[in-house]
């Protein structure tokens, strides 16, 4: 069964930085494409990050782009995303989701956690 449990949010200000860590179970998330979408209050998921399988090759939303960075330990079975400068629209609940998807719709019918909470203050 596939598991896959957040962890590192919490509330910084504007210009702070967060690591959250996804702990992966059930398959080995190394060879695996996984990706980080995100959810502010009352929208829809938004797809931030992917790191491909066996290449580790990543790809970042424009929104993101040079302030976030996405790794994973394969030993640990365990993704990372690095974030940085971060803003206030960086603010919402920040989900793993298990492969990737050519739309944000397509994010809902994919493994994810229970996201973490991220929020980002003035």
């Amino acid at each position: 069964e596939v598991q896959l449990v957040e962890s590192g949010g919490g509330e910084v200000q504007v210009g702070g930085s967060l690591r959250l860590s996804c702990a992966a179970s059930g398959f080995t998330s190394g060879v695996s494409d996984m990706s980080w979408v995100r959810q502010a209050p009352g929208k829809g998921l938004e797809w931030v990050s992917t790191i491909l399988g066996w290449s580790n090759w990543p790809s970042y939303a424009d929104s993101v782009k040079g302030r976030f960075t996405i790794s994973r330990d394969n030993a640990r079975n365990t993704l990372y995303l690095q974030l940085n400068s971060l803003k206030t629209e960086d603010t919402g609940v920040y989900y793993c989701v298990k492969g990737r998807s050519v739309d944000n719709a397509g994010y809902g019918s994919l493994p994810r956690g229970q996201g973490t909470q991220v929020t980002v203050s003035s």
